[in-house]
């Protein structure tokens, strides 16, 4: 399999916008006479004219090679073990170039032959990849990859791209296209599926037809993967400042359903919720465009909301007190999500927290001490999100966002009129009491 080779003066890589640490990796692993190519989204990503926010190399130096020629170097991974070479503050991940399976196997050279240990390749029934530990050709290892955009090879040896899947062509059509027949290659791993809706989302492209044809056949797969690998992909779909056009795409494709069962039974006849869900996207892109911070924890909240809610007023009218029935609510929301998705409690607390807090910012005459918890902005921004979505508060962001605006005399004199409520209501409170005595 011969590569098109894109010469120096045909593509815009430039050593300029590749890290010194990447190029230091590069010339080190060329010296001692083994290949290195800089591989996967760096390279799209600088054909494209963006900065990569990190490099990958792939070499067919083995980990143990690798680590000899760098005194920095540590060996990592049990499903394929790969080498982090520390530069610095930057790590560049080192990976010895793979084979598809024992099958396909052909060991290149006695030097590579040698060293290679584990040979393991397994598939489940349903064509999942099981184990995937096999050392390869350079190839193989393009064969491998999932897309073709993310298959292209730079080396700094006469500064060129190889191309052995026509990626440079996707991109230059902006489609995303997969590498071999799409319908195994989900088979093999349901997370590509994510992962062509991820990329095509954040690159604005295209998923190809026939990419795109299996994924609501196949999207049912990803409720075998296991929930702590789904809540990695869930983060890096959502936080990569296109969460909206991702959600768009999940809906699109059937895919929502799998990963958030049961809010996706409410968006089928909650316009509201839409709305609410679709708007909490919008603020997380804007934010991260805009380069603040932002936590999963919020978006977590809004997703969820619309199941924590139909199960709140259930619980409401089998009469339990309103924080009580708050809480039960969120106990089962968060434990039916969990078998789906997990979400680590240092995001499930503070969203529950959230939660909570919309029982509690409608306290109003308890605003000087509820505005100083640690979890009232976030709560506070909730709030405002349920009124744009189209909820009817009773002008509750209003009066928060003018109480957080005022000075100390400003503040008093919104809550006179909270506290002359209070006090008219317990005098009719005690009013009845007396007239049953």
């Amino acid at each position: 399999m011969n590569p098109t080779i894109i010469t120096r003066d045909q593509h815009c890589i430039s050593r300029k916008n590749i890290s010194s640490g990447c190029l230091k990796v590069l010339y080190t692993l060329n010296d001692a006479g083994y290949q290195a190519f800089i591989v996967g989204g760096a390279v799209r990503d600088l054909l494209l004219g963006k900065q990569p926010k990190d490099f990958d190399v792939a070499t067919d130096a083995t980990p143990e090679q690798v680590k000899a020629e760098f005194r920095n170097a540590r060996i990592i991974g049990r499903r394929f073990r790969i080498v982090h070479v520390i530069m610095g503050r930057e790590i560049i991940e080192v990976s010895t170039f793979r084979a598809g399976n024992t099958d396909s196997v052909e060991i290149q050279g006695e030097k590579l032959a040698r060293s290679v240990k584990h040979i393991d390749s397994a598939h489940s029934n349903s064509g999942m990849i099981l184990r995937d530990n096999v050392y390869g050709t350079l190839e193989q290892d393009v064969m491998r990859r999932d897309f073709t955009v993310n298959a292209l090879y730079y080396t700094v040896r006469q500064f060129v791209v190889h191309d052995y899947v026509d990626g440079v062509t996707d991109l230059d059509n902006r489609q995303l296209r997969m590498i071999g027949d799409p319908e195994q290659r989900y088979r093999e791993d349901p997370v590509r599926i994510l992962r062509a809706i991820r990329l095509s989302s954040k690159l604005g492209f295209n998923i190809e037809e026939q990419t795109a044809a299996p994924i609501k056949p196949l999207a049912q797969l990803l409720d075998s993967i296991p929930a702590a690998r789904l809540f990695d992909e869930i983060l890096k779909m959502f936080f990569a400042g296109s969460s909206l056009q991702v959600f768009n795409s999940l809906q699109k494709y059937d895919v929502f359903k799998h990963l958030f069962p049961e809010t996706a039974k409410e968006l089928k006849h909650n316009e509201m919720a839409n709305k609410l869900l679709c708007l909490a996207f919008a603020s997380t892109d804007q934010r991260i465009n805009d380069l603040k911070s932002v936590t999963p924890a919020f978006l977590l909240a809004a997703i969820l909301w619309p199941a924590l809610q139909k199960i709140y007023k259930q619980n409401l009218n089998h009469k339990m007190p309103p924080m009580v029935a708050m809480h039960q609510a969120a106990q089962s929301v968060v434990s039916e999500q969990i078998n789906h998705i997990s979400i680590p409690k240092r995001f499930s607390i503070p969203m529950r927290e959230i939660w909570e807090f919309q029982l509690r910012l409608p306290r109003l005459n308890r605003a000087n001490t509820t505005i100083t918890h640690k979890r009232f902005r976030a709560a506070y921004d909730f709030v405002l999100l349920r009124e744009q979505s189209g909820e009817d508060l009773q002008g509750l962001g209003k009066w928060w966002t003018e109480y957080q605006e005022a000075d100390l005399e400003q503040r008093e004199k919104l809550l006179a009129p909270v506290k002359r409520g209070r006090r008219h209501s317990k005098s009719g409170r005690r009013r009845v009491k007396s007239a049953e005595k």
